[in-house]
């Protein structure tokens, strides 16, 4: 174990006085002007603005009023500000949430003690102890120690390269001595000094040029192709009502009469208006129809859902991660931590009294209790053989043992390291490499105090076992250990690792260890073996239930025993019938990828699952269409990750398995992998609300703007009045409803196939069900004359045509909400909605009081607006009757 003083806090503030501070400079992220700026280039402004060129020059030959120009250029200015707005504030929401909880730590000694500290506190001249997993956090040398670094991330090359301690002025990449920011520890352990901080890194001098790179989701890439096939419908359509217009213009007006033709052609004037007004329909009809604000409803959906993924313990890295996990339908979990609690306690250590003729074991469970020829060797053992750091001189317990994994910490307790007094220096390590899943096992070789070297070796059972020749009696002797004994020795294990129990053998070997320490020494002396419990979490069988409820077959990954994992498999609920399939590793190595296709859909456990195997399998399960989720939480783990549809990292994990993660899952639990597919769903069904809302107004108001010129009504809605209703329909409806809340039913449904069309036959049903009706109502509410009588002038009425447009498109915020025929149904969970809905009611009447010509409206009558209500709300029982015709048929 390493041991370095570090810096006081007066020499970590003269550092970073005098070397600057270890932050690296932020990219130049796009500010709200250069974002309003974009906006304005959008073709749909673009076209706008071409609208208004076009009116104002229009106004000042006199054909049209100044106050349709102005009325033009404050809508698209209040529409794009409006949308930048909500983008802006949106994005900064997304991008604080993540860099709060996306902090990076890194054990530094300071002051004699080894301490959690954020990288960017790290000053020139710290002392930092460097384990695999971890993301090294500033340029430095190495000064004690061994590991090897992947240095892709600078690079560009995958393959690990060694760093030794070394003096060397050289701050090239290749230098073996030096260690550089960004880059990751994949293997072994050692202590660097810092010597270059922050935006002076290499990683600061890139990170200008460096942009993140996220994987396009499939939803998005839905939404795109929707808004792109709607706006080639928009663009056609507004087309041919343009030349509908001019059609009825000059031969329908005119009774196919030549003559009556060719005089009105004669009246450049008349002609030019006509040709301007279809022009500007044809806009009005574009602006209601392309849905520019439809590939953007991913991102507002889950800003402002973040802070509620964040209560429940889900970072989202990457929205792909999130926007797939809807269609999630397949899991590989892994077991410690995720679906056990990760507590993990030294239960007992248990010894071999005889292995001659009927082996003889013994269990003792605390370490006090062991027979006084083991304690100081097993103390050894556990002690110098980790990659954890004892810092006896801390006052909080959880600070004593810091580094190293679950496992090595639990077996420091059980030799009381966590104790305050310090045992006093026994040995010096010579050289020491970790454990790692693939080799299953640790081993140091140590000198003790009377020069003798001793190799240290723990790890998995079945790895040590067959490498022994002799083991320790409880006398502190060693004996031969015949092949029988390490049979029958293997049947206790088997028996403890069937109670659930993770078994971690412990031996020492005179044999001198290979240099590269990659091979197990021979000749092993078993010393005993540590069990170690590791409980269930009480929420892991109904977070398991819920997620195969919801159709997601989970899979549970360890590198446990398959007794052990059997085991926990049982409790947590995952093995319940005879034909559930549980795969030792080394047996899956030897089946063919369609023999391992075939019996995935019977796969419930993979024992002494290596980080090959997950890849293996996220391959074989995507080659079947599955979407498949991956967790992970070491160095070896990252290809599997990146490759799953969705890779859930865990919090407690390295920072490699957390940046190849598109899902951080903070707690490491199951539950929280389930509510992260329970607010995946969620999200898809608010996506879903929106498109049904958009297009049903789109459809609404397309058939009016082209029924609209034939009734006699050139502009039943003004171009100005449509641009309210067009921010109505995107901005506004996307904040409405993105805050629905994640309900039940949703982990009740199937998976969403990969190829399943966004848009499903309920959801056109209400689309051509409400647009139809509500053009139905607007037709017989411009047409029919006792209707028009009920409003006290012409102005009135077509306020009131306005108005009852708004309030038809907003009550049926109310049907597109639920399917169910309870409209308030959670209605208080999403209370975003109330104060949208409410919002559009409020200004509709503003504007209807205060707008004037610029809207072409007039104050009306509080029984006028009893009228509208009353026509209006009518959409709201005409759905429910959609919904029970609906239900009746299904």
């Amino acid at each position: 174990m390493f041991h370095f003083q570090g810096l006081s806090p007066s020499e970590v503030e003269a550092s970073r006085n005098q070397h600057g501070s270890n932050q690296i400079s932020p990219q130049e992220v796009e500010t709200f002007w250069d974002k309003l700026k974009d906006n304005f280039k959008d073709p749909m402004i673009m076209i706008l603005v071409v609208a208004l060129i076009i009116v104002t020059i229009l106004a000042v030959l006199g054909f049209t009023a100044w106050y349709e120009g102005v009325g033009i250029a404050v809508a698209v200015a209040l529409a794009t500000l409006v949308a930048t707005a909500s983008e802006f504030k949106n994005e900064q929401t997304f991008q604080k949430l993540q860099e709060e909880a996306s902090k990076i730590f890194i054990n530094t000694f300071r002051q004699g003690n080894l301490k959690l500290i954020g990288i960017d506190d790290i000053v020139t001249r710290d002392i930092v102890l460097l384990q695999p997993g971890d993301k090294i956090p500033a340029d430095g040398k190495i000064i004690k120690g061994k590991v090897r670094v992947n240095q892709a991330s600078l690079t560009g090359e995958a393959e690990a390269v060694s760093k030794i301690p070394g003096e060397s002025d050289d701050m090239n990449l290749d230098n073996p001595h030096k260690v550089y920011r960004g880059t990751i520890v994949e293997d072994g352990e050692a202590v660097m000094e810092v010597q270059v901080v922050g935006d002076n890194t290499h990683l600061g001098k890139l990170a200008e040029g460096l942009q993140a790179d996220e994987r396009i989701g499939p939803l998005r890439m839905k939404l795109a192709k929707l808004a792109d096939d709607v706006a080639m419908f928009g663009y056609i359509g507004a087309s041919f009502i343009a030349a509908a217009f001019m059609f009825k213009a000059i031969w329908l007006d005119n009774g196919g009469d030549t003559a009556a033709m060719m005089a009105y052609v004669s009246n450049w004037q008349h002609m030019i208006y006509d040709i301007v007004t279809a022009l500007i329909l044809a806009v009005i009809i574009i602006v209601v129809a392309v849905p520019e604000g439809l590939p953007m409803m991913i991102a507002i959906v889950l800003a402002q859902n973040m802070r509620k993924l964040l209560k429940s313990n889900v970072l989202v890295r990457q929205l792909m991660g999130i926007e797939t996990s809807g269609s999630l339908n397949l899991l590989f979990t892994d077991k410690t931590g995720t679906i056990t609690k990760g507590r993990l306690e030294a239960a007992a250590f248990m010894t071999i009294a005889d292995a001659g003729g009927g082996c003889q074991t013994n269990d003792y469970q605390t370490f006090d209790s062991l027979p006084p020829s083991l304690m100081k060797l097993l103390d050894i053992s556990l002690r110098e053989n980790t990659s954890c750091v004892v810092n006896c001189e801390a006052e909080n317990e959880n600070e004593r043992i810091l580094g190293g994994n679950t496992t090595e910490r639990a077996l420091l307790k059980f030799v009381n390291a966590d104790m305050k007094t310090c045992v006093e220096e026994t040995a010096e390590t010579i050289s020491y490499v970790a454990f790692n899943s693939s080799r299953k096992f640790s081993a140091s070789r140590i000198r003790l105090k009377n020069m003798e070297e001793l190799t240290l070796i723990k790890g998995a059972p079945e790895k040590i076992i067959a490498k022994s020749a002799f083991y320790y009696t409880e006398n502190g002797d060693t004996e031969s250990l015949s092949e029988q004994g390490k049979k029958e020795i293997s049947a206790k294990i088997d028996i403890k690792a069937d109670s659930g129990f993770r078994v971690i053998a412990v031996g020492t070997s005179q044999s001198p260890a290979p240099e590269t320490m990659a091979d197990m020494p021979d000749n092993i002396a078993l010393l005993g073996f540590v069990l170690i419990r590791d409980e269930l979490r009480e929420e892991s069988r109904p977070a398991v239930e819920s997620l195969q409820n919801a159709g997601i077959h989970v899979v549970m990954l360890t590198g446990d025993r398959s007794g052990t994992a059997k085991a926990i498999a049982k409790d947590a609920g995952l093995l319940n019938s005879e034909n559930d399939y549980v795969l030792r590793s080394d047996d899956m190595a030897k089946l063919s990828d369609d023999e391992l296709k075939a019996i995935l859909p019977r796969l419930k456990v993979v024992s002494r699952c290596l980080p090959q195997d997950k890849t293996r399998l996220v391959k074989a399960a995507q080659d079947t269409g599955l979407v498949v989720g991956m967790t992970g939480d070491g160095v070896n783990d990252s290809p599997a990750l990146s490759n799953a549809d969705i890779g859930f990292g865990l919090g407690s994990g390295t920072e490699v398995a957390k940046e190849a993660s598109d899902i951080v899952v903070l707690d490491d639990n199951i539950l929280s992998i389930a509510n992260a597919v329970h607010y995946g769903r969620t999200i898809y069904r608010a996506i879903q609300k929106f498109i049904t809302f958009q297009l049903t107004v789109n459809v609404s108001a397309i058939a009016i703007a082209f029924i609209g010129p034939f009734l006699g009504f050139k502009l039943p809605l003004t171009m100005i009045q449509l641009l309210w209703v067009n921010l109505i329909m995107d901005t506004l409806a996307a904040l409405a409803f993105s805050g629905e809340p994640p309900l039940p039913k949703h982990m009740k449904e199937k998976p969403k196939d990969r190829e399943e069309k966004l848009i499903t036959s309920g959801m056109w049903s209400s689309i051509l069900y409400n647009g139809l009706f509500m053009t139905l109502i607007c037709i017989v509410f411009l047409k029919f004359e006792p209707i028009k009588g009920l409003f006290h002038s012409p102005e009135a009425f077509m306020t009131a045509f306005f108005g009852l447009f708004v309030f038809l498109n907003n009550f049926n915020k109310f049907n597109v909400r639920v399917e169910e025929f309870n409209l308030f149904a959670h209605i208080f969970e999403n209370k975003g909605f109330l104060k949208v809905v409410g919002m559009i009611f409020i200004i509709q009447v503003l504007i209807t009081y205060f707008g004037g010509q610029m809207f072409r409206t007039v104050p009306l009558l509080p029984v006028e607006w009893l009228y509208i209500v009353a026509f209006s709300i009518v959409i709201i029982p005409f759905d429910l009757a959609r919904k029970y015709i609906c239900w009746i048929f299904e």
